[in-house]
């Protein structure tokens, strides 16, 4: 159970943590303390349907397919070498993440449906969430404790961010600071592939 669950959670977190428009987008509303909380909170439900969706969904389709699951395992190993190594190539030129300017005050109702186009009109979330994290999950041992690790990983960071955004702003201000993060990435993403392909 604590090997899917960690799987699903450093996938999970090496995905997130990656400089986006979405984390901008948290952070810029913390920083502003407007409605931060319900922001954070929509993203890690979009998160967890999203990734439920796509590792129980993928699960019942791999598991009738053998040559579905082994393009799922080489595919998702392939995938995990190339971010990792995009990871790399970030961690070499660092930027600081961009919380954005200043704006008027906005409804919750507006500041939710922001929430929900950054998160959902982003292409890259259906390729990450749903058949990334799902194809990887659905060959886990245990798939709902993968799910729940994930879960578990965009729920700690985007609280995070929400909660701590004046304190950790100085911090992912600095290149440095994604210099670190991007190195963590690469090596998470590159030991999950490594494990992919030796788990045959």
């Amino acid at each position: 159970m604590w090997q899917s669950y960690s799987n699903g959670m450093l996938v999970a977190i090496g995905l997130i943590m990656a400089i986006g428009s979405q984390n901008a987008f948290v952070l810029a509303q913390s920083l502003r303390r407007e409605h931060h909380l319900p922001v954070a909170l929509l993203c890690m439900f979009c998160d967890a349907l999203l990734v439920s969706a796509g590792v129980f969904g993928l699960a019942a389709a791999l598991s009738q397919s053998p040559l579905l699951l082994g393009i799922a395992r080489w595919g998702g190993a392939a995938f995990l070498l190339w971010y990792g190594a995009q990871a790399l190539l970030r961690a070499w030129r660092p930027q600081a993440l961009d919380a954005g300017g200043q704006q008027a005050p906005r409804s919750l109702r507006r500041v939710l449906l922001a929430t929900l186009a950054v998160t959902l009109l982003n292409p890259h979330v259906y390729l990450d969430t749903v058949l990334l994290i799902g194809s990887l999950g659905a060959q886990q041992p245990l798939p709902g404790a993968y799910a729940l690790g994930a879960a578990s990983a965009s729920m700690i960071w985007f609280f995070a961010l929400a909660l701590g955004a004046a304190w950790l702003a100085p911090w992912l201000a600095r290149p440095t600071t994604w210099r670190l993060i991007d190195l963590g990435v690469a090596a998470m993403m590159f030991a999950i592939a490594l494990q992919l392909i030796i788990d045959r």
